[in-house]
């Protein structure tokens, strides 16, 4: 009996340390997955040549921009890189999205020239993001402009009324419950609301008239909310030149005197499929289910929508 019992005791102590290894081998092994491909995702030259970069805004601004920001800044920290090419193609988005990756924008323009090539759409946080750089082109039909803030909250009380429903409501103040989805908004949550988003259309008319060098009065005529197009758009002293990606990348180069050749290199934030690989990886070799909330409050990607938007919606 002694004799089995101990060498039971040995072989879980053998599978412990074979389980151990394991999980050091897989880390070990993502680790220099990470290390291979991330010259190709992070946008990092090892050859040390002067070249341009290319970073696209596409779809929908999110309130998460953390991977963008550090790929704005690893661009200007890097003497190689001469210039930016931005691509922007979006309706908009969080208001707080636009307002880190504007400043990361003007940031990196104070330093180094940017190019906007406009898509068929770069209006509200997508003109707020275009607004730093030192030259905007736009097609003649693209949409942009669109310089406002919106904040929207549904109110489904009328029809928790009609069905019988009724919510009580609990709250530290006449504010705290403002706005509701299950109680009507009050005037002073209006008025409340009212401010803030007056605060932040401030803001935006200030990125706009600081971006654009226009009077501040000039900038509040055209912020009304309206799309304007590519040609409105330069008759209206809120873009520069009609034309595209081309034309933004040949007047980077006669800005910086660069040969017609020079290299443009994408800049591409990690894709988050990698991180999902990881997760299920790790997750079955160390015995944990992928789902679980641990792993998923590390690893799920952001892009979320939160608070005020500055968004063209047709």
């Amino acid at each position: 009996m002694a004799f089995d019992a101990d060498l039971a005791l040995e072989r879980l102590s053998l599978r412990r340390r074979l389980i151990l290894w394991r999980i050091v081998a897989v880390a070990m092994f993502a680790c220099g997955l990470l290390a291979i491909s991330g010259r190709g995702i992070w946008g990092a030259r090892g050859d040390g040549r002067d070249h341009l970069v290319r970073l696209r805004i596409d779809g929908v601004v999110g309130s998460d921009t953390t991977d963008t920001l550090a790929l704005i800044r690893r661009a200007r920290s890097n003497p190689a890189v001469k210039g930016m090419l931005l691509d922007i193609n979006t309706p908009g988005g969080a208001v707080t999205g636009g307002e880190t990756l504007h400043d990361a924008i003007a940031e990196f323009a104070r330093q180094k020239p940017v190019a906007v090539s406009m898509g068929s759409l770069a209006a509200s946080a997508g003109y707020m993001i275009a607004v730093p750089a030192q030259r905007l082109f736009a097609h003649h039909s693209t949409l942009t402009g669109s310089i406002g803030v919106i904040m929207q909250a549904p109110d489904v009380s009328g029809l928790l009324d009609k069905v019988g429903v009724r919510v009580d409501q609990l709250v530290s103040g006449p504010m705290k419950g403002q706005p509701s989805a299950v109680q009507p908004l009050s005037p002073q949550g209006r008025e409340m609301l009212q401010g803030v988003i007056a605060d932040l259309y401030d803001m935006f008319v200030t990125m706009v008239a600081q971006g654009r060098h226009l009077p501040r009065e000039k900038v509040l005529e055209l912020a009304d909310g309206r799309p304007y197009t590519g040609s409105q758009a330069l008759s209206l002293g809120l873009v520069d030149q009609i034309g595209g990606e081309e034309e933004a990348k040949e007047w980077l180069i006669r800005t910086l005197h660069l040969s017609e050749t020079v290299d443009v290199e994408d800049m591409k934030p990690r894709p988050s499929f990698h991180l999902d690989w990881m997760r299920h990886l790790l997750g079955s070799v160390m015995g944990i289910v992928a789902e679980s909330d641990r792993l998923d409050g590390l690893f799920r990607p952001g892009g979320d929508l939160d608070g005020a938007v500055a968004i063209w919606k047709p």
